[in-house]
């Protein structure tokens, strides 16, 4: 195990059970790109989410994420690469729209998350899968 892991989350830490298995056409509806987060902003009177601007190359995409409970500092992932889906269903969340959603890395096990990123960079806009 990684020496760097915080000890309280590798204490609490319980394995999910895996979830029910998929036929890989179901995967192949998921839309997951590399997208370069070029603004973050705060969302007004909201106590979780925060304003992304996210450059996938050959357009771009307001992706509203629940930061500000996670990260001391939500702006800390200005500049940076990381994975979202593109392809859900726009949806509003505090009276904005979100046209897509972050992948990130333990929020479903209550640790504290950590952005999905690729190990070097890559071209905005970039496929997984």
């Amino acid at each position: 195990m990684p020496k760097d892991i915080p000890q309280q989350e590798t204490a609490e830490f319980k394995v999910a059970p895996v979830k029910p298995a998929i036929a890989p056409e179901d995967l192949d509806k998921i839309d997951i790109r590399v997208g370069f987060i070029e603004q973050v902003e705060d969302v007004p009177r909201s106590d979780k989410l925060v304003r992304l601007l996210v450059d996938f190359g050959g357009f771009k995409r307001t992706i509203l994420v629940g930061l500000k409970q996670e990260r001391e500092d939500p702006t800390e992932i200005r500049g940076r690469q990381a994975l979202f889906v593109v392809n859900l269903a726009p949806r509003k969340m505090m009276g904005e729209l979100s046209e897509g959603m972050m992948f990130d890395i333990g929020y479903a096990d209550h640790i504290t998350p950590v952005l999905g990123i690729p190990e070097r960079p890559v071209p905005n806009g970039t496929r997984a899968g």
